[in-house]
């Protein structure tokens, strides 16, 4: 097939970087645009990243002499290249929103690893496996901007990939009243890893800035509906969290515990099954990076461990373990997922996946 062509805004910090490297063979997509800040502008993507590429891969060859472009000077130019872009900026959230806005009036639809359109109202946040029918919002979205081409579509915190995943078939299935997460993120989170952040080495920070508030609200939004041109959150289940700074260099993992609506206890035998059993729509599309298995769960209560599973599937599956039952809540469970990839750029390759696939992103 022809090849989507792609551009990535924000290509020099640690999500960006992730981003070339799984574009490098991906069989859709080929990469042809790189965009950054100005003092990196001009400069080639080796030359722009220098000593602060923070991938254990090599730098693809082929993007090594790439010229990083203006990712606002050169918006045109940058826009005429390519039929989508990724982005992944460091700014102000206000600063994305108008961004992010200017390059899909420029009729360039993006797919955004940032949080500053999250909760615009129809802008669709979207996990593939969750809820894909909220990319039709797009329609309502482009005629707000007056595009024909042009959108934004947002994935998800990457904390939420460790949890949501596993109560989303219990709550489609049996309906769901509550849930407490306490998630332990790795350092990668941050975008920094042991050289760029010493002070992580074998220590703990209980707190992270925003995470707690976006771990309660945004499965709200992932869980909502479309409703005329917007989408309404859902209001059940309700979760309180708490964020924890762990020394990982990658991988989230959450502590869940939950209850079923008053009446609705399934066994655990039927909750594994519940997700053993569970495909989404990127497994029925078998989107290039959608995982085979949605959700693993491992027997041995030893697991699932950061440094084992976090690679599973090429990191877009789903980790979980220690399923029993609670004394204050009806169960609880461990979960894994890798925060780079599922999490972060691999969840918005997969995005863009689907979106090509269900016809929102075409060729020029």
């Amino acid at each position: 097939m022809e090849k989507y062509k792609v551009g990535v805004v924000g290509c020099t910090g640690m999500v960006g970087q992730r981003f070339v490297t799984l574009l490098e063979n991906h069989p859709w997509f080929e990469l042809v645009a790189l965009a950054a800040s100005a003092r990196s502008a001009g400069k080639t993507y080796e030359q722009a990243v220098g000593s602060r590429w923070l991938m254990k891969t090599p730098m693809p060859e082929r993007v090594k002499k790439l010229v990083v472009m203006d990712a606002e000077a050169d918006m045109d130019a940058f826009c005429d290249k390519v039929d989508f872009t990724f982005c992944a900026v460091n700014m102000k959230k206000d600063e994305i929103k108008a961004l992010e806005e200017a390059y899909a009036k420029h009729e360039c639809p993006v797919v955004s690893n940032n949080s500053a359109n999250r909760h615009t109202p129809d802008v669709p946040m979207v996990v593939p496996e969750i809820n894909p029918d909220h990319i039709r919002i797009i329609d309502a979205q482009r005629k707000r901007l007056g595009t024909k081409r042009g959108f934004i579509a947002v994935k998800s915190n990457c904390s939420l990939q460790s949890y949501v995943p596993a109560l989303h078939p219990l709550r489609e299935k049996y309906g769901l009243k509550n849930a407490l997460v306490c998630t332990y993120q790795a350092i990668s989170g941050a975008g920094k890893n042991f050289d760029t952040w010493p002070e992580m080495v074998d220590n703990v920070i209980p707190y992270i800035g925003g995470e707690e508030e976006k771990s309660e609200q945004e499965p709200m939004k992932l869980w909502g509906s479309i409703q005329g041109s917007e989408i309404v959150d859902a209001t059940e289940p309700a979760i309180t969290s708490q964020c924890l700074r762990v020394p990982v260099s990658d991988g989230h993992m959450a502590a869940v515990f939950f209850s079923f609506p008053e009446g609705v206890k399934p066994t655990e035998e039927e909750i594994r099954k519940c997700w053993a059993d569970y495909r989404g729509r990127a497994q029925e599309l078998e989107l290039p990076s959608a995982p085979k298995q949605f959700l693993h769960y491992f027997d041995d209560p030893s697991y699932p461990q950061t440094r084992l599973q976090r690679d599973l599937e090429g990191g877009m599956a789903i980790s979980l373990g220690r399923l029993r039952p609670d004394t204050q809540y009806d169960y609880k469970f461990v979960g894994l997922s890798h925060n780079t990839l599922r999490g972060a750029a691999g969840g918005g390759v997969l995005l863009a996946e689907l979106l090509c696939a269900e016809g929102y992103i075409d060729r020029k």
